[in-house]
C-alpha cells in the first residue's frame, strides 16, 4: 500500500539513456516527460531520494535496485499480460516489459585489429564471466544470444540490429534470431 501522502517523483536527468528509454516506453516518445520531478544523473541520488521520502517514487536501472533493495520496495508493472516485478529472471525472459532493455557496447571496427581491444570485447561476452555481470546487478545474456553476439564479433559485423531507435518491448533474442 502506498501511503496517503503526496508523490515525490525522482528519476534520471535528460542526458541519461535510462531517461530516454523510460520516456519512450511510458509516454511513447523519447524525452517527453513531466517536469515536476527531482532529476539526477547520479542514480545513487535517486535511490536516496526515493528511500528517504515516504511519498517517494522513482525509476532507475535494475542494478541500483539490487544494490539497495534493503531500502526500496519494487512496484510491479503491467505490460499487458498482468503485473510483473523486475527480477533477473523476468528481465532475462522478457516478461518484465516494456521497462527492461539490453545494454550495448559498440566497438569501432578498425579498433578490433588491436589485440587488446579484441581481447576486451571477447572478455565482455565470454559466458565464463556471467557471474561478474550478475555480481554488479546486471542480467547476463542467454547462451543462445551469446552465440549470436560472438558470431557477429568474429565476423566483424557492424551496426545495430535496432536501427538506432529505442527498441521498446522487443526481446533481444527475437531481434537477433533474424541474424541466424
Amino acid at each position: 500500500d502506498f501511503p496517503d501522502k503526496p508523490l515525490a517523483l525522482y528519476g534520471p536527468g535528460t542526458d541519461s539513456g535510462t531517461y530516454d528509454y523510460f520516456t519512450a516506453a511510458t509516454v511513447g516518445e523519447e524525452g517527453e516527460s513531466r517536469g515536476d520531478y527531482t532529476a539526477s544523473e547520479d542514480d545513487n541520488v535517486i535511490v536516496q531520494g526515493v528511500a528517504g521520502d515516504e511519498g517517494g517514487l522513482g525509476f532507475f536501472g535494475y542494478a541500483y535496485y539490487e544494490e539497495n533493495k534493503d531500502k526500496l520496495k519494487l512496484v510491479e508493472i503491467d505490460g499487458g499480460d498482468g503485473c510483473v516485478a523486475p527480477s533477473a529472471e523476468t528481465i532475462a525472459d522478457g516478461t518484465y516489459k516494456p521497462l527492461s532493455r539490453p545494454e550495448f557496447i559498440y566497438v569501432k571496427k578498425e579498433s578490433l585489429s588491436k589485440p587488446e581491444v579484441k581481447a576486451f570485447a571477447e572478455y565482455i561476452i565470454d559466458p565464463a564471466n556471467a557471474g561478474l555481470i550478475s555480481e554488479v546487478g546486471y542480467v547476463p545474456l542467454s547462451s543462445e544470444i551469446v552465440t549470436v553476439v560472438q558470431k557477429r564479433l568474429e565476423e566483424g559485423k557492424t551496426g545495430t540490429v535496432f536501427g538506432g531507435e529505442s527498441a521498446v518491448g522487443l526481446k533481444l533474442a527475437d531481434v537477433l534470431s533474424k541474424e541466424q
